[in-house]
């Protein structure tokens, strides 16, 4: 996750669109594909997101509200293609209720998609970061879009040349015998 980017070298638009390309070959439930993604890569649109998702209050402690980067995407996930594609015959069910679902595919299906993206991007040398959006802000980033009302903004992705400085997780990662297991819950996988 790269969170300061190289605002002096562009992303080139044969990557954004590869990343986009691949993102939306994503598996989803029902291959209902209720996902849509916004595209920011010009400066002024990634400056006009920047103003329509600063909260009023505590802004620093949100990167969506100071993210400098090249490129953002935009995942939204659209409920509403989940519920109508189960509903049709050959699913077996007969209305659009959401009750069965144990998890909502709608958000997991985009997040896949936005994984797929994100891969991309660091194939092709670039740095990627996965962020969420100030709940209180998400009206006021729809206005300042056009976003439809049945698209739910997940989350975005900023995309760009990484101008971090090196970090070192391995110390901060779980170990695999704490979160994976093999047979039974309480046996690890390694």
């Amino acid at each position: 996750m790269v969170r300061r980017y190289n605002l002096a070298r562009p992303v080139p638009p044969d990557v954004i669109d590869r990343m986009v390309r691949n993102g939306l070959r994503a598996p989803s439930a029902g291959f209902s594909q209720g996902w849509g993604f916004l595209v920011l890569d010009a400066p002024a649109d990634v400056a006009r997101f920047r103003d329509a998702v600063r909260p009023a209050e505590n802004a620093e402690h949100w990167f969506a509200a100071n993210v400098q980067a090249p490129v953002l995407i935009v995942a939204h996930s659209n409920k509403d293609a989940y519920l109508d594609r189960y509903a049709e015959p050959d699913k077996g069910f007969t209305d659009r209720s959401d009750a069965w679902w144990p998890a909502p595919y709608w958000d997991i299906d985009t997040g896949f998609a936005a994984l797929l993206m994100m891969l991309t991007a660091v194939d092709a040398g670039l740095g990627t970061c996965f962020f969420g959006i100030p709940v209180e802000r998400i009206d006021s980033y729809r206005e300042a879009f056009d976003v439809p009302p049945e698209f739910m903004p997940i989350g975005a992705i900023s995309v760009g040349y990484n101008d971090d400085p090196p970090r070192d997780l391995r110390a901060r990662r779980k170990p695999t015998a704490e979160t994976a297991f093999r047979s039974r819950w309480h046996k690890p996988l390694s």
